[in-house]
C-alpha cells in the first residue's frame, strides 16, 4: 500500500506472493517480493494499471497488460479465459506487454480449483541457448497445464529448461548439485553443478532438442496471439524484464461431457500412475501437483518458511 496499491490489490498481490512460499515455490514467492518491489521502484511495473481489451471475437481476447503488475495482471486474464469458456467452452485471453507472472503454477490451480482445465505459457527475457546453440537468445518460457479433480487437481508447472534458473538458485544456496545434468560449464561440458550453470547461462534445455523447439513455439504462439513482444525483445536484464507476452486458455470440461466421467477418467489415470513400481524402496510414484498439496498441508501447520535475509529486506522496506 505504501507503494500505491489499493487496499484491495495489495491484499490480493501480497496472497499471491505468500500462497507460492506456502506451495513450496519458494524462489518465485516472498523470496521474489524484494525484486518486484526493486521494479516498482525502477518503473518497469506501474502499480496503478489495470489490463484493458484490445479486441474481442467469441471466445477470444486480447488484452493489453498496461506494464501493471504480472501476478495481478495473469490473474484477471485467466479468470476472464474461465468466464469465457461458460459461454463458449473455451475460453482463449493473450495478453501483451505484461510482467513476470511470478509462479506460474497459480493460474493452473486458479483455473482447476474452480472446475475448469487450465493452460497457459509466458515468454520470458532470454536466459536459454537453443539446442546446438551457446548464447541464451530463446527463452525457458513456462507452461501451466492444470486439470480438475476433487481428490487434488493435476497441475504441471514445468519451465523449458531441465532445471528453472529459480531451481538452480535453490540448489546452490544448499550447497547440493543437481541430480541429474541441468547444464553446461564453461568449458562446454555437461555438469550437475547449478553454479557453474548460473555463471555459464547455459542451461539444458528440458529433453535437449524438444525443449529447445518447444520454448520457440511457445514463444511464437504468445507473440502471434497478443501481438506483444518476442523474447528476442525483450532486455536480458532482469530487472528490467517487461512487456513479456503470455496466453491463458481455459475449459469447461462440462462442455465436453458429464463432470462425473471426467472426474472418473482423471481418477483413473492418477490410479494407473500410483499403481506403477518406484525406482525407489517404499516410495510412491507421484502425479503432478501431488507433492504441492504435501506440501502446502505442512506449511500451513508450521508456518511458512522464509530465508532470514530476504525477511530483512522486506521489513527494511
Amino acid at each position: 500500500m505504501r507503494f500505491g496499491f489499493t487496499a484491495e490489490r495489495a491484499q490480493t498481490c501480497a496472497r499471491l506472493f505468500a500462497e507460492a512460499t506456502c506451495d513450496g515455490v519458494y524462489t518465485h514467492g516472498v523470496a521474489r517480493f524484494p525484486r518486484f518491489v526493486a521494479m516498482i521502484r525502477n518503473g518497469c511495473v506501474d502499480v496503478a494499471a489495470t489490463p484493458e481489451t484490445v479486441s474481442r471475437f467469441g471466445a477470444v481476447e486480447r488484452w493489453d497488460g498496461r506494464r501493471g503488475p504480472g501476478n495481478l495482471n495473469a490473474l484477471a486474464a485467466m479468470e476472464r479465459a474461465m468466464q469465457l469458456s461458460l459461454s463458449h467452452g473455451i475460453g482463449c485471453v493473450s495478453l501483451a506487454n505484461t510482467n513476470h507472472w511470478m509462479r506460474g503454477g497459480t493460474y493452473g490451480w486458479q483455473a482447476a480449483e474452480a472446475g475448469h482445465i487450465g493452460i497457459c505459457w509466458t515468454n520470458t527475457m532470454p536466459n536459454l541457448p537453443p539446442w546446438g546453440g551457446v548464447d541464451p537468445c530463446i527463452g525457458n518460457n513456462p507452461l501451466v497445464i492444470a486439470v480438475p479433480r476433487a481428490q487434488g487437481p493435476v497441475v504441471l508447472d514445468m519451465a523449458m529448461s531441465q532445471f528453472s534458473y529459480g531451481a538452480l538458485e535453490r540448489h546452490r544456496q544448499r550447497g547440493e548439485m543437481l541430480p541429474v545434468n541441468g547444464g553446461f560449464d564453461a568449458a562446454g561440458n555437461l555438469t550437475r553443478d547449478p553454479a557453474a550453470i548460473e555463471q555459464s547461462q547455459r542451461p539444458l534445455p528440458t529433453g535437449y532438442w524438444k525443449g529447445s523447439g518447444l520454448a520457440i513455439l511457445l514463444d511464437m504462439m504468445a507473440a502471434i496471439l497478443s501481438q506483444g513482444n518476442a523474447t528476442h525483445q525483450i532486455t536480458a536484464d532482469p530487472l528490467r524484464e517487461t512487456g513479456i507476452s503470455q496466453v491463458f486458455i481455459a475449459l469447461d470440461p462440462e462442455a465436453f461431457g458429464p463432470a462425473a466421467e471426467a472426474e472418473r477418467i482423471a481418477d483413473d489415470i492418477v490410479a494407473s500412475v500410483h499403481g506403477c513400481r518406484s525406482s525407489k524402496e517404499g516410495a510412491r510414484v507421484r502425479y503432478p501437483g501431488e507433492n504441492t498439496l504435501k506440501v502446502r498441508a505442512e506449511n500451513r501447520r508450521l508456518g511458512l518458511p522464509v530465508d532470514p535475509e530476504v525477511w530483512e529486506q522486506i521489513l527494511a522496506m
